[in-house]
């Protein structure tokens, strides 16, 4: 297989390093830039259809430059049955115009950080309020937080992005 030039939309080191794990972990020869690219969705998408776009939106916007992937990944939360639900999407677009898409874990948020983001809140800051730290986003994740460390935001991001990969590498054939 020949090398992948890949991109990142962001320059979160949790996001980077999923990707740089995955591609690893699968034998990829790769070269891996990261840029920040714009959601075009809310600063805390708050569906699972905003959250997707987000992703999509994020790979898109560097998929025109010159690389063969690029790969967006995007937080969330969405209602369901009267519970608040963490959420998480990848999207990988290709330099020719093919987007792949997967979504990652999903858990229940406790009722002490729904009712934040339902006033309006941020996951980020709510969460490192909640855990007394700062940048949760930027290593564990509420993903980390909630599940006592046992699945870390780098971790969950990089199934997602192996989700991508195997769609693209199977798209290839």
């Amino acid at each position: 297989m020949k090398k992948i030039q890949a991109s990142i939309a962001s320059k979160n080191p949790a996001k980077i390093n999923a990707v740089a794990t995955a591609m690893e972990t699968l034998g990829y020869a790769f070269d891996l830039a990261s840029a920040e690219a714009a959601s075009g969705v809310s600063e805390q998408p708050r569906s699972l259809e905003e959250t997707r776009l987000g992703a999509i939106n994020r790979a898109k916007t560097l998929s025109a430059e010159s690389v063969d992937i690029a790969i967006g990944l995007e937080g969330g939360v969405y209602e369901l049955e009267g519970e608040m639900y963490l959420c998480n999407w990848g999207a990988l677009a290709t330099n020719d115009g093919k987007i792949y898409t997967a979504a990652g874990a999903q858990l229940p948020l406790p009722e002490e950080i729904a009712e934040k983001l339902r006033a309006g809140g941020e996951l980020g800051p709510v969460m490192d309020a909640y855990a007394n730290e700062i940048g949760v986003r930027h290593h564990k994740g509420a993903v980390g937080v909630l599940t006592a460390g046992l699945v870390n935001r780098d971790e969950m991001f990089s199934h997602i992005v192996k989700l991508l990969l195997g769609q693209y590498v199977r798209g290839s054939d």
